[in-house]
């Protein structure tokens, strides 16, 4: 074997600290997004929130017509697969838009310009109210009195030894939120004694029944049960304990005793067969007990509502005969940040132990900075494209949505898809119809008899539009649906109703109907 040397010349797409985090940064949610500034604020010393307030301006309006923004194609390049030959073309382009700055392994003496020192200085910071009277929103969920809490309460009342008590006690914190008893007495035994000693498992589970017997007589009706048919059967208990000539309660009663399967469907004919009871007082029965609470602790449960925050707001201007929209991002999800000066200029001169890791770190937070310019700049330029291919739904409502796929905004932008993916994922926009995340105002196109397009998002509208104006006695199938969208002109085969019902949270008609 003969050895020699030879030259081979080959192109390939490096994914640097700075593209990753590019990527990583623009499919970020804006709490995903605080978090990160909050690690990165702890981590690196050369970061800082800036706390003087600025007369702000509207960011990034007068960009918004501009062409793709470095980081934009930086992102797109990204995308591309790893690779080798003609393919790699995009890595010429990502060194070029660089622009001669060094990355993170550099030696960070690069001259920090003046608007590199601080990004989203001049967006206002939130006010808050000095009223000490008005309570906080999750404050308040917080102080609400809790299930537990609420059981515990009740049963001080109760004239109980101190171990059935105690055995009451370890009942009530075991139920769920929803006030089920999900595990079996036998287990709870199992779970304190085990069954070694098969006498006091059998006694534990004699003591269990009995304090399941008084927890299930507590408020709220219901708790303590162990599946929904019990929990149903005790409220209809309840119902029949203050009224025993309630005939429908008794019929509903029975109702519960049979496979709660036939409920959900509403098989009168199996019902009426099983109960001994005729159609319609069957059918009174399942109207009262669809009035019954399926989940007794619902009302206790502390929830803190999720709010969804816009990165994006649409604010409407002109006149009303010919409306203009206006696209700004909300200062409100804007991370103020500078690098501290002080550092910087003091590692300037220095040299010595450490000083390379250090310049590491100033420029990681320079280019931190950068980056997360560049997601709002992308996020603003895809916002505006939206708006100006979906004028008509800001007019006219979601009716008037037209039919729009990720490729037609990345052939505007001149971006990647899977940018335009990342960018409208987990990203919302505020309208003077709601807030939507970004994804809504992209749908599929259906034919119509004119030869145009209409938007599966104004289709779904037009479909509830259509359930919600019916008869309760008699409501829509999904066949009257797709003949009710021929009329308007909408080629709508009964199947896409069916799954556009679904996706809309839609019961099918004969769960509709009312009894």
């Amino acid at each position: 074997m003969k050895q020699g040397l030879s030259l081979r010349v080959s192109q390939h797409l490096a994914l640097t600290p700075q593209l990753q985090q590019s990527i990583r940064l623009l499919q970020l949610s804006t709490l995903e997004l605080s978090q990160e500034v909050e690690q990165m604020l702890d981590e690196n010393p050369f970061l800082e929130l800036a706390n003087d307030e600025a007369p702000r301006e509207d960011y990034g309006l007068e960009q918004a017509d501009a062409g793709p923004s470095a980081g934009d194609r930086l992102s797109e390049a990204a995308a591309e697969p790893v690779g080798t030959g003609a393919d790699e073309g995009p890595a010429a382009t990502v060194e070029a838009e660089l622009d001669g700055t060094e990355s993170w392994e550099g030696d960070g003496s690069v001259e920090l310009a003046p608007d590199d020192s601080e990004w989203g200085g001049d967006a206002p910071a939130r006010k808050h109210s000095d009223d000490d009277e008005v309570a906080d929103a999750g404050e308040l969920a917080r102080s609400q009195e809790s299930l537990t809490e609420f059981l515990h309460r009740q049963a001080l009342a109760l004239r109980l030894s101190e171990l059935d008590r105690a055995v009451l006690r370890f009942l009530i914190e075991s139920i769920n939120d929803d006030g089920y008893l999900e595990d079996s007495l036998e287990s709870l035994a199992e779970s304190l004694a085990g069954r070694e000693d098969l006498e006091q498992f059998e006694e534990l589970v004699h003591r269990f029944t009995l304090a399941l017997y008084l927890l299930q007589s507590l408020e709220p009706t219901g708790v303590g049960a162990r599946n929904l048919a019990e929990c149903l059967s005790l409220q209809l208990r309840a119902r029949l304990a203050e009224a025993p000539e309630d005939a429908v309660a008794r019929t509903a009663l029975r109702i519960c005793a049979q496979p709660i399967e036939l409920l959900a469907r509403r098989d009168m004919r199996r019902l009426v067969q099983l109960c001994g009871e005729p159609e319609a007082a069957i059918r009174a029965a399942i109207a009262l007990i669809a009035r019954l609470e399926p989940k007794p602790g619902r009302r206790f449960v502390d929830v803190e509502r999720q709010v969804v925050v816009p990165d994006v707001i649409v604010v409407k201007t002109g006149r009303a005969s010919q409306p203009q929209f206006r696209v700004q991002l909300n200062p409100d999800v804007m991370p103020r940040l500078r690098v501290h000066d002080i550092y910087a200029n003091a590692l300037r001169g220095g040299r010595g132990e450490g000083h390379q890791a250090l310049q590491q770190r100033l420029q990681e937070a320079r280019w931190f900075i950068k980056n997360i310019q560049q997601r709002f700049d992308t996020i603003l330029r895809v916002a505006n494209a939206i708006v100006e291919r979906q004028k008509s739904f800001f007019v006219h409502g979601e009716l008037a949505m037209r039919p729009l796929v990720l490729r037609e905004i990345a052939d505007e932008l001149g971006l990647h898809e899977s940018t335009i993916s990342r960018v409208t994922t987990a990203k919302y926009m505020a309208t003077p119809y709601g807030t939507f995340e970004l994804k809504y105002f992209f749908g599929s196109a259906l034919g119509t008899e004119a030869g145009g397009n209409a938007s599966s998002t104004a289709v779904r509208a037009l479909i509830k539009q259509f359930v919600a104006s019916e008869s309760p006695k008699k409501p829509l199938s999904d066949n009257q649906i797709s003949d009710m969208l021929k009329e308007q002109g909408i080629e709508c085969a009964r199947r896409t109703v069916a799954k556009y019902r679904e996706a809309l949270r839609i019961a099918p008609a004969n769960l509709r109907k009312a009894l």
